[in-house]
């Protein structure tokens, strides 16, 4: 709307037309992400028109993912949520630059030990096998995104502990030492609930919504090289990807 008023004289309901201002405010940057709205009370001086009307259309701009309300702390603006493409494997880093962000890696943990049951099974390798085992903190402009643990076969990848994965890119020391690409990979998704370990590095609510991906990476060779774990902020990010149509 060209105004920061309303038209009581329109076709268009209150409703709608309030619905569009404060729809323009935030997609033009007037309200940025992060932003707190203001209270229902300045809202209704400010355009005069009931309470009713204002929470049907906070109501409504929730709905579309573009205000989040949070107990004690007030309604402000949902920050973007990144879609993540499910039909090539990219990497986070990759995936960052790509959109004009820049990747962080907080190195958590990084370490040897036998293999668990459930992921020897996965990887095609015997149950106590020596696995390397990195878990990463992914940033995007210094905002926590994902947490990943990655657990790689190392006699595959002997030493791959003693490169610095704060500084260098999993990948790109996969490709460059070890001469491992990825051709396939084999997945699946969940939403789970936040646990308080996960929630505090995520900065986000214990129990918070979370995508969660575990994944089977295969080399050029169809090798399972690496099983990986990842939990993705459910507020951040969409998973997609293209659908074909089928016969019948």
């Amino acid at each position: 709307m060209a105004t920061d008023t309303l038209n009581p004289k329109s076709m268009l309901p209150l409703y709608h037309q309030l619905f569009e201002l404060l729809h323009d405010k935030i997609n033009t940057g007037t309200w940025k992400p992060g932003d707190m709205i203001p209270p229902e009370s300045e809202l209704i001086n400010q355009y005069k028109i009931s309470r009713i009307t204002i929470r049907k259309v906070l109501d409504l701009l929730v709905r579309e993912g573009l205000i989040v309300r949070e107990r004690g702390r007030g309604t402000h603006v949902a920050h973007t949520r990144l879609e993540h493409v499910m039909t090539r494997i990219v990497s986070f880093t990759d995936d960052m630059r790509q959109r004009g962000f820049e990747a962080g890696t907080k190195v958590l943990f990084a370490g040897l030990l036998p293999a668990p049951e459930g992921i020897a099974r996965q990887l095609g390798i015997r149950e106590g096998a020596e696995l390397a085992r990195i878990d990463r903190l992914r940033l995007a402009d210094g905002e926590p995104m994902c947490v990943e643990q990655s657990y790689i076969v190392h006699s595959l990848m002997p030493g791959i502990l003693n490169h610095d994965f704060a500084a260098r890119s999993l990948r790109e020391v996969k490709l460059a030492e070890y001469g491992i690409r990825w051709s396939r990979a084999r997945q699946t998704i969940q939403a789970i609930l936040a646990p308080p370990e996960l929630s505090h590095l995520l900065s986000i609510k214990t129990n918070a919504a979370l995508l969660h991906i575990e994944r089977v990476s295969f080399s050029q060779n169809d090798i399972p090289v690496e099983f990986l774990r990842v939990f993705y902020r459910a507020d951040r990010y969409i998973l997609y990807n293209d659908l074909s149509g089928g016969s019948g």
